[in-house]
């Protein structure tokens, strides 16, 4: 497997993060996922709403599996991860951490489609974006 460049987003854990004991509440960990791969493709030079003006396109998350190994808490500031596993015609899988230093908390395997504004059936990712990304 090829090994491609790893992005990384700094998240600060608020309050509204955890749940009443101070700990990452797991479906916060999807939207510090979710933040992470919108940095990222900021990285390559289009926003969300950049591609669906340019592209008439959206990724989408068709599955997610996720692993946590140690909880996040109150305060922390952790590293998001974005890297890009393999791409297809229309899907991209990226692999996607949390780390609080050199501690792996959470990891995470996200499969993307990327689909069609009108009708939002799979389309081809656009060559632009997956010449970047091999």
């Amino acid at each position: 497997m090829t090994r491609h460049k790893i992005f990384s987003w700094p998240v600060r854990v608020y309050f509204q993060d955890t749940d009443a004991g101070g700990v990452v509440y797991h479906a916060s960990y999807v939207n510090f996922f979710e933040r992470a791969r919108t940095e990222w493709l900021r990285t390559f030079g289009y926003s969300n709403a950049g591609l669906m003006k340019a592209f008439g396109i959206v990724f989408v998350v068709r599955s997610m599996k996720l692993d946590y190994l140690r909880p996040a808490l109150l305060d922390d500031m952790l590293d998001v991860t974005a890297e890009v596993k393999d791409i297809g015609r229309s899907r991209l899988t990226l692999l996607q951490t949390v780390r609080r230093g050199d501690e792996l908390l959470t990891e995470a395997e996200v499969h993307l489609v990327c689909v069609s504004l009108e009708g939002f059936k799979p389309v081809s990712v656009p060559e632009v974006l997956k010449s970047q990304w091999k």
